[in-house]
């Protein structure tokens, strides 16, 4: 094969490679500075693997607590002044089982609190409902296969009798044995006066988790929800105190620890708190409970008439209000001279009255006219604006109960 010579091309430049003394030393030189780099990064990593275990481990000392301040203070006072007098409210299914023997399943739980030293304690209706059952006087009384248990914060039970119910209310009133000094009465405020924005708190057994406390805000003013009857709950107080279920029943205060507010239901997708809970206002239970003491239900207010159908009074031509078919005789509307269809003169029928505004609420459908009389309270006088024919009369209506 020819060389690089035999073309003659210019000869290469001659390659001198290194040798003596310098290819020894360039290895060790990099040795050392591979050694130097470990030690320095085992050094920087806290000098390499540490023995887990030591003998002599003691406790860290304590970092000192800073001093409280108003707020966390009036939190805590809140909690230890309040907490004896919430409840929490199971209800219990009755199973006999074998020869004689009988078990208990749990059902449903909420919470409640202490109202007097009698024992009576209050909760929603719909904690209670599927416990009870209608008897053949009308009367509401709990099941024979049912149990209401109460559980004091002492951890003591009691089991539990039915004092009376308000479905309309969502309220209802139970009855203990526990002994005077075991009973610690809620302080009762008022729910006329709250703002927007002031604190609110709220105790009870969310998930079964006894007193829970949680803090937040009153949201919202005058809500309006539905009770189980479907009826119209006016005057509802909104707060974003985290409420969940098993808070139902439980009591809403405000920072001095008075009761605002009987927490009811929440608005959520999900099931759990998202920040909206909804409390029957502190002035409608401190109306609603002393009936159910005295009489073991709730009278709801009534003009004492019977109203037309919406869709048969639109077709009569009137667009908004509710029409009177029928005045019931001695009725609170009969004294105020209402009338419902009747004949005229000429012996043609007339129709009844129309109700345009109620209370100084305007009415337009029957729901308008419902949530008018939730407001209202039996034995108040209201004014009851009317059309008949082309007057417009206005008339004193005292309302009695059924």
């Amino acid at each position: 094969m020819p060389s690089h010579e035999d073309y003659d091309f210019p000869k290469r430049p001659r390659r001198h490679s290194p040798t003596g003394p310098l290819l020894v030393l360039a290895p060790l030189v990099l040795i050392f500075l591979f050694a130097v780099l470990g030690v320095a990064y085992l050094l920087w990593r806290g000098g390499g693997e540490r023995n887990p275990q030591n003998p002599d481990a003691q406790p860290r000392e304590v970092t000192p607590r800073g001093e409280r301040d108003s707020l966390e203070k009036n939190r805590i006072r809140v909690f230890k002044e309040i907490s004896p007098s919430v409840v929490n409210v199971d209800t219990l299914r009755v199973q006999r089982t074998g020869y004689g023997n009988i078990n208990e399943r749990q059902e449903g739980t909420g919470s409640g609190f202490v109202w007097d030293t009698e024992g009576r304690i209050i909760t929603n209706f719909h904690v209670v409902r599927d416990t009870l059952e209608l008897d053949r006087d009308g009367s509401v009384s709990i099941k024979s296969t049912s149990t209401i248990r109460v559980t004091m914060a002492d951890r003591s039970n009691w089991n539990a009798r039915l004092v009376g119910v308000a479905p309309d209310s969502d309220l209802a009133v139970l009855q203990i044995d526990a002994p005077a000094d075991k009973l610690k009465p809620i302080p009762v405020g008022t729910s006329a006066d709250l703002e927007v924005g002031q604190t609110a708190f709220a105790i009870g057994n969310p998930f079964g988790q006894r007193l829970t406390f949680t803090e937040g805000i009153v949201s919202a003013l005058d809500r309006e929800i539905h009770s189980i009857t479907d009826r119209p709950i006016t005057g509802v107080i909104q707060t974003d105190a985290s409420i969940n279920p098993g808070n139902s029943g439980g009591p809403l205060l405000d920072r001095d620890g008075r009761l605002i507010g009987v927490n009811t239901a929440i608005t959520s997708p999900t099931g759990g708190s998202v920040g909206i809970g909804y409390s029957i206002p502190v002035d409608t239970v401190n109306s609603v409970v002393p009936e159910l003491i005295r009489t073991g239900r709730q009278a709801r207010p009534t003009l004492g008439i019977v109203s037309l159908r919406e869709k048969d009074t639109r077709s009569l031509g009137f667009d908004k209000g509710v029409m009177i078919a029928e005045v019931r005789p001695n009725s609170p509307a009969a004294k105020a001279n209402l009338v419902g269809f009747r004949q005229g003169a000429n012996g043609k029928q007339e129709y009844g009255d129309v109700i345009t505004r109620v209370a100084g609420d305007d009415i337009a459908t029957m729901a308008d006219l419902e949530r008018a009389m939730s407001k209202c309270k039996v034995h108040q006088t209201i004014k009851v604006t009317v059309r008949r024919g082309q007057q417009t009369i206005e008339a004193d209506v005292t309302l009695e109960g059924i």
